[in-house]
């Protein structure tokens, strides 16, 4: 039996309501000619199907298997007691009602679909895979086919056939919850498979440490980071980015002089490297140097305009030069367009400390009352977090002081 881990929790529940619901729209009624000859029939069609939205489960199920009896012909009446039956858990009852709902009419909308997911429900994977396929060919444009094509594929353990196939259904609904939960894990897969393999054929490779280097980053292990950065580098010391990411790692843990040194080292292998110059410059800036900082920053803006917190860098290194009415603006742009709070909150910090340079004191009082209204706001959430966290796990809580 392949990997079921995708067979309970993983799977999207809600879609199958979802599409149910969809599908109870007039497709599924019986043409005029039909309705004109079988009022009753009509009617208890239509009173299956009210019952089957209002979740009664049973009498939709009663009802439908009553138009089955008196119209065997018809498809739709089947497809819904096929759709009832796998809400009530008779999976086999359900996949028989598609199968004749399919043979009645083969492209029916759906059919194939809830024919492969109630296979699926029941580990029959071979089979799912093969109904929601044919789903997507006859419906190229269904997103739930695709997605769940991939949902199929995952269980399956072909997480590259399955992030193709979650891939399409992004495109078709991009903002699908259940589209990019799964979509998400396919490409986790997929990824985690190539490493897997790239630790297998050279374990040794600068590309392992590489890897094991940015996992750490990510998970701010920045010593750990470092640690493997180095590895990578001692056998591959001229590799292109290597030096930058070092940098970026070493300037995290405050080793600005060895930051400066691994950027540095990055652009002479790399001169057109426009992180590793920026972030040079960024890194002039902390330690004081005005002038290298803006001239860095601004070659790489050349080459790469919108850079993170390019704005409030370039700010404060015109402040450092005594730029102070340019300053001022890039800063004023920082307050507005930073994505990160905390430089939007030292930006108006600055702004104030300019304004008040240039004799614009009203300005400064406002810019120094804003920076403030966001450093309390800041410390409010904080503690806020704190109180939630200690009132989360009491054990945590930091205990008072025993009396001396």
């Amino acid at each position: 039996m392949k990997n079921n881990r995708f067979m309970r929790g993983f799977f999207p529940a809600n879609v199958s309501r979802l599409i149910f619901a969809l599908l109870l729209g007039p497709a599924f009624l019986p043409g005029p000619a039909l309705i004109s000859a079988q009022s009753a029939t009509e009617a208890e069609f239509e009173k299956a199907t009210e019952a089957m939205r209002a979740g009664n489960l049973d009498a939709a199920g009663a009802g439908f298997e009553a138009v089955v009896r008196q119209m065997p012909t018809f498809a739709e009446a089947h497809f819904n007691l096929g759709m009832v039956n796998e809400e009530r858990g008779r999976y086999e009852e359900a996949i028989a009602s598609f199968q004749k709902a399919l043979s009645l009419k083969p492209r029916l909308h759906g059919a194939n679909l809830f024919l492969g997911i109630t296979e699926f429900r029941i580990n029959h994977l071979d089979k799912a895979h093969a109904a929601v396929a044919k789903e997507t060919i006859n419906y190229p444009k269904d997103a739930a086919a695709w997605m769940w094509l991939g949902v199929v594929d995952l269980a399956q353990d072909n997480p590259e056939d399955a992030a193709a196939a979650l891939d399409k259904a992004a495109k078709l609904k991009p903002d699908d919850e259940d589209i990019l939960y799964h979509r998400g894990r396919a490409h986790l897969l997929v990824s985690k498979d190539s490493y897997v393999r790239m630790f297998k054929v050279d374990p040794n490779s600068w590309r392992v440490h590489r890897v094991l280097a940015q996992a750490d980053a990510e998970a701010d292990r920045h010593q750990e980071a470092i640690t493997e950065y180095e590895a990578a580098i001692k056998l591959a010391p001229t590799q292109p980015g290597l030096h930058e990411e070092l940098g970026s790692e070493y300037r995290n843990v405050n080793k600005m002089a060895e930051a400066q040194q691994a950027f540095q080292r990055e652009l002479e292998l790399d001169p057109n490297n426009v992180l590793a110059r920026y972030k040079l410059g960024a890194l002039a800036v902390e330690l004081g140097d005005g002038a290298k900082g803006k001239e860095l920053i601004e070659a790489a803006l050349r080459e790469k305009p919108g850079l993170l917190h390019a704005d409030y860098n370039l700010g404060r290194a015109e402040m450092l030069v005594g730029e102070d009415e340019a300053a001022a603006v890039h800063l004023q742009k920082a307050t507005a367009y930073d994505s990160d709070s905390l430089v939007v909150e030292q930006a108006w910090y600055q702004l104030g400390t300019i304004y008040r340079r240039l004799h614009r004191m009203d300005e400064a009082r406002s810019a120094m009352a804003k920076f403030q209204e966001l450093k309390d706001e800041r410390a409010a959430k904080s503690q806020k977090s704190l109180e939630k966290h200690q009132e989360e796990h009491p054990s945590t809580a930091e205990e008072p002081p025993t009396p001396q």
